[in-house]
């Protein structure tokens, strides 16, 4: 299993917010510290705006910040809003699924009972068990830092 890149960088801005917080961080900021490209964060920072874990302000002093505390967003509701559009398997590709033993396969039972498994140990997790008291996250991650 590998996740995408979206999520990944989902969670690098999301992390980057809460080290920061209450502070806004530039989007520009957040690609630098996370070795990312700004468009790609650009996408990203919509998808997390729309789902609620962050608000964006525009002008000047703008950028983004958590819409909630980091104990209220756990890294399953992210990997959800990220990942339940990409099929783990053809099988879970709706209409798209060509497979030709879909009719007597029994995998495909067993493997959505391990995925939902596994977005349920995610949900266990929350942002600020990821950034609280995590100084060497902080080290790397703060938007005072200048870059390297």
């Amino acid at each position: 299993m590998r996740l995408t890149v979206r999520t990944n960088l989902a969670m690098r801005a999301l992390m980057t917010c809460a080290i920061n917080a209450p502070e806004t961080v530039r989007r520009a900021d957040i690609a630098r510290l996370c070795n990312g490209s700004e468009a790609h964060f650009g996408l990203v920072v919509n998808k997390l705006a729309q789902a609620g874990f962050i608000e964006t302000l525009r002008g000047r002093g703008g950028g983004i910040r958590l819409a909630r505390p980091p104990e209220e967003i756990t890294v399953g509701q992210v990997f959800r809003v990220f990942e339940a559009s990409v099929p783990f398997a053809e099988c879970f590709s709706g209409g798209e699924n060509l497979c030709p033993i879909k009719g007597a396969c029994r995998l495909r039972g067993t493997l959505g009972r391990a995925l939902e498994a596994f977005y349920k140990e995610l949900d266990h997790v929350t942002l600020a068990e990821l950034t609280c008291g995590n100084d060497p996250l902080a080290a790397l991650l703060l938007a005072t830092t200048e870059p390297a």
